[in-house]
């Protein structure tokens, strides 16, 4: 996708998604044989729940057929939220990560698995668990040092509300 295009979409879309309270993360178009595929990325600090895409979804085609922002072509249109093992880019990212495992590939360094902390202006708090009966330890990075990081999923954790228990 054309930059220009790129853009104009996020200028006609990002309105519609920030009233739903509702961050703009990704906007791609892509081919699938004859057609395109617009697929709008949206995430909440809440996360985003499948009625809250149908909902912008239809907002979203109402505002595309009235514009000419996808051309004359057909085009299938996708709302979705990040995904599990979504790539924290943004501070927000992290934020919503608080609590969660997280697979880290610092500029310098070998990549670390460990659970963010905190977050604040400057980089996250993490706890790296200890390796073979050892206790987890403290680390703090800076985020001008994180080359890629993404949320892991963990099957075994247990909830929030059953630790408080």
């Amino acid at each position: 996708m054309s930059t220009t295009q790129s853009e104009r979409l996020r200028g006609l879309l990002e309105p519609l998604v920030s009233a739903k309270d509702l961050d703009l993360e990704e906007i791609e178009v892509s081919r699938a044989g004859r057609r395109r595929v617009l697929r709008i990325v949206v995430d909440s600090d809440e996360g985003v729940d499948l009625d809250e895409c149908a909902e912008l979804s239809r907002a979203i085609s109402e505002k595309l057929d009235e514009t000419d922002a996808m051309g004359d072509g057909e085009y299938q249109l996708e709302v979705t939220s990040p995904g599990a093992e979504r790539p924290l880019t943004e501070q927000r990212h992290y934020l919503r990560a608080v609590g969660r495992l997280a697979r880290i590939q610092p500029h310098e360094g070998d990549e670390l698995v460990a659970r963010v902390l905190t977050v604040d202006d400057e980089g996250i708090d993490l706890e790296v668990p200890g390796v073979k009966g050892r206790k987890p330890t403290a680390r703090r990075l800076e985020f001008a040092r994180i080359a890629k990081a993404r949320v892991e999923i963990e099957f075994n954790r247990k909830d929030k509300k059953e630790e408080e228990a």
